[in-house]
């Protein structure tokens, strides 16, 4: 995410509200926190981008009306995570019985926890290195079950899991399991190397 702009307020860090509130007013762009206050501006995406992750959420989507067992979100959704980062992946689903637990104003908001299950798609201009640590601190530190980082350049996924080391598949070839988390789900990646699924 190199061509990301971060903006510090040394005197000013706002609420989980007031953010809320800066965000919907300036909804032509896309922001997300650091647990430090700074606020950062994200980069839209490509086509190709844009496609591969719409791609992703109807894989999820069909998967989900099918198990029933959790909500699943787009990449504008933004999570306030305990850290208090607020943050948005490019797929992201919660178990339903952690969903349930918010409140209809929590819900409607940013919601106050970290997703079970995350994917990150790597564009051709974010940076591998700030890639991983959003995974390792923001998601799998916060309390995510299962995160997968694909990048489709270099047919390449990182698999995240807490308390493990990372795995890292260098093929195309084999689809992925949900495991646990997304009991029943398969992604076959063969279809990111192109340009569709």
């Amino acid at each position: 995410m190199e061509d990301l702009i971060a903006l510090k307020y040394d005197r000013l860090r706002f609420s989980d509200d007031e953010f809320y509130d800066f965000c919907t007013q300036n909804d032509n762009l896309k922001f997300e926190r650091e647990p430090d206050g700074t606020i950062l501006i994200m980069p839209n995406t490509g086509g190709i981008t844009g496609n591969l992750n719409f791609e992703l959420n109807v894989e999820i989507g069909i998967w989900n009306r099918i198990a029933k067992t959790g909500k699943a979100f787009d990449s504008s959704t933004m999570f306030r995570l305990p850290s208090t980062a607020v943050r948005s992946a490019d797929v992201a689903w919660v178990a339903n019985h952690r969903w349930e637990a918010l409140s209809v104003a929590q819900q409607t908001k940013f919601p106050p926890l970290c997703p079970d299950f995350v994917i990150e798609l790597m564009s051709n201009s974010d940076n591998l290195k700030e890639a991983q640590r959003k995974m390792e601190e923001d998601w799998i530190g916060n309390g995510c079950r299962l995160g997968w980082l694909i990048d489709p350049k270099n047919q390449q996924v990182y698999i995240y899991r807490p308390q493990q080391a990372v795995i890292l598949i260098n093929t195309f070839d084999n689809p992925l399991l949900g495991e646990d988390v997304l009991a029943g789900f398969v992604l076959d990646l063969k279809g990111l190397a192109g340009e569709g699924m």
